[in-house]
């Protein structure tokens, strides 16, 4: 219990943190973008992001409590690479303001995902299976991404 508590705070400090530096822009810059017609309300992405990273969370640390096994190693480091990326997209969308490094950054995102899933699922099938969401989520934000800057 101890490791998915500790992985859920791990995860869900990622995305405050990153959420934190860039919370300004949101409400300048972003709203001076031309958004695409599905562009959800602003409000819908923190609860998305808060059950998204406790899932995240809960995934590696059923994963971390099998960390012996050198596959649970190599997909916790993959975990952590897709954790980066996800933390950095933030920084390069709305700090930088760059939908199209971002976009770059998502795609890699997306792909880091569905490794680890598939390496997850190996260890632990519902661990695999927990972050369909997340992949379900991530892949909305790519399209959104690549209408964003597709627009402005």
């Amino acid at each position: 219990m101890l490791e998915v508590i500790i992985s859920i705070i791990f995860a869900e400090l990622v995305g405050g943190v990153s959420g934190f530096l860039t919370s300004g822009s949101i409400q300048t810059w972003f709203q001076t973008l031309i958004q695409p017609s599905f562009q959800p309300p602003n409000w819908l992405f923190g609860p998305a992001w808060t059950l998204l990273y406790a899932l995240m969370g809960i995934a590696a640390a059923w994963i971390w409590k099998k960390r012996k096994n050198k596959k649970a190693r190599i997909a916790l480091g993959i975990y952590g690479v897709q954790l980066f990326l996800n933390f950095i997209w933030s920084i390069i969308f709305f700090g930088l303001h760059s939908p199209f490094w971002a976009l770059i950054d998502v795609v890699l995102l997306w792909g880091l995902i569905m490794w680890m899933i598939m390496k997850f699922y190996v260890i632990d099938k519902k661990a695999g299976w927990i972050l369909i969401p997340y992949l379900a989520w991530v892949t909305f934000a790519t399209v959104l991404n690549f209408a964003i800057w597709r627009l402005n």
